[in-house]
């Protein structure tokens, strides 16, 4: 018997397992709501786009982070290395450091950068890090409680106005059929403050494609808010807090580096595996004693428990399970403190119907990166915002596509290959209307 009761129930909208399935619609593409403002094209910017590659294979380096020193902008690579970053014309003379966990950071000037094909290559970070003496903690589990009982005073004390750029993918199999993205702006609140942080729409477009669907629509709830509450800092209470550490087993790994940093990775998982179960790795800072990073899955061999937790509603010839669910959180740093900067959750689902053959598979991928964030302390978030709830589903509340200036000035993750022909597939159906 657990002894910390989670509360699934709102776990389900936060951590992005709360999915509905509804009748299938008739699919319309929209115009916009959301339209481009003035002041955003006022806003004189430069766009740089490439790649970030392997410097002895030559692969391509997903979710690198490009950071502008000098100010708050940062962007993250696509699947496929790419990146799309918009430099402000007054920091055309700054320099963009480069990262990704197990290669050493790269700090490149603006200067050398093309409009279109440059490309950043990282060196692999092979230098055996079990013998530094900065590593200096024994026991996991009191560097696990060092590292809560410091969430408030290592991380921004303070609230935070956040832009970011959130999207939404639900696959069939490998095919798009349904996409979502939006430049939200997050009113990020303290570790320390029990207030959850709020989310408005800025730009947002979406598209879905129901003939892909055969008779079942996938919504997912949350929108925003899933990748948002992955956010271990901040909402201890869905995973592991100061008062259930003891449910949960924690063991060093082979330490390494990120962002030039030392870092100490901790493997955990939940002792108890009478009800769904997390474990995954911590990437902790050996200086700090700050999470930094984490990847971490909850384990859904319960198909029944797990169906309960997940789905919504469905038919009644459907049986609809989880088989695989992950998170994935970054953070950056700014000033000695550590802030939000990526949330990623992505889900596998299945769904048998009686009397056919073969089931069907989707997966829904949610990410979030911030692209920008200004110190937001004795300010209040502005009431004629588009605010959204949790319980938000973005292929309800958001409508139609745009161009490729429909962002304006706002950083975007470029989307990768099979995303793009998406895109070019619905601007070349509105073509045709």
């Amino acid at each position: 018997m657990k002894t910390h009761v989670r509360d699934y129930s709102l776990s389900s909208i936060i951590c992005l397992v709360f999915m509905a399935f509804i009748l299938l619609m008739p699919s319309t593409v929209y115009p916009s709501y959301f339209q481009q403002s003035s002041e955003s094209n006022k806003f004189q910017y430069v766009e740089f786009k490439g790649e970030v590659v392997d410097e002895r294979t030559g692969d391509p380096i997903g979710s690198a982070h490009l950071t502008v020193e000098g100010s708050n902008i940062s962007t993250i690579t696509n699947s496929d290395g790419e990146f799309s970053l918009k430099i402000p014309a007054d920091l055309m003379n700054s320099k963009v450091t480069v990262s990704f966990l197990g290669y050493k950071s790269k700090i490149v000037p603006i200067s050398s950068f093309t409009r279109e094909n440059t490309q950043i290559r990282l060196e692999q970070a092979i230098e055996v890090l079990s013998e530094v003496s900065i590593f200096k903690a024994k026991d996991a589990k009191k560097l696990i409680r060092s590292m809560l009982d410091k969430r408030g005073e290592n991380y921004f004390g303070q609230p935070v106005l956040m832009t970011a750029f959130y999207r939404e993918i639900i696959k069939k199999r490998r095919r798009n059929v349904s996409l979502s993205e939006a430049v939200v702006k997050i009113y990020k609140q303290p570790n320390s403050s029990a207030k959850k942080d709020a989310v408005a729409l800025f730009q947002a477009r979406k598209s879905t494609d129901y003939d892909r669907l055969d008779t079942l629509a996938i919504k997912l709830r949350g929108g925003p808010f899933n990748t948002l509450y992955v956010d271990l800092m901040k909402y201890t209470e869905f995973v592991f807090d100061l008062d259930n550490v003891d449910e949960f087993k924690f063991s060093f790994d082979q330490p390494t580096k990120i962002n030039n940093n030392y870092v100490y990775v901790i493997d955990f998982e939940e002792i108890d595996k009478s009800l769904p179960w997390y474990y995954g790795k911590l990437f902790i800072d050996a200086e700090t004693n700050s999470l930094v990073k984490a990847s971490y899955k909850l384990n859904v061999d319960d198909k029944d428990v797990a169906a309960r937790m997940f789905v919504k509603s469905k038919p009644n010839k459907a049986v609809v399970y989880p088989i695989d669910v992950n998170y994935h959180i970054d953070y950056l740093q700014s000033n000695g403190k550590w802030y939000y900067a990526y949330g990623n959750a992505l889900l596998e689902f299945v769904v048998d119907w009686n009397k056919k053959l073969f089931n069907s598979r989707y997966t829904l991928n949610s990410e979030m990166v911030v692209t920008d964030w200004e110190d937001y302390t004795n300010k209040e978030p502005k009431k004629d915002w588009n605010y959204i709830r949790p319980s938000v589903v973005m292929v309800d509340d958001v409508s139609g596509f745009a161009d490729a200036e429909f962002w304006g000035s706002n950083n975007i993750i470029e989307p990768d290959k099979s995303i793009q022909n998406a895109i070019e597939k619905i601007q070349k159906q509105l073509r045709k209307n």
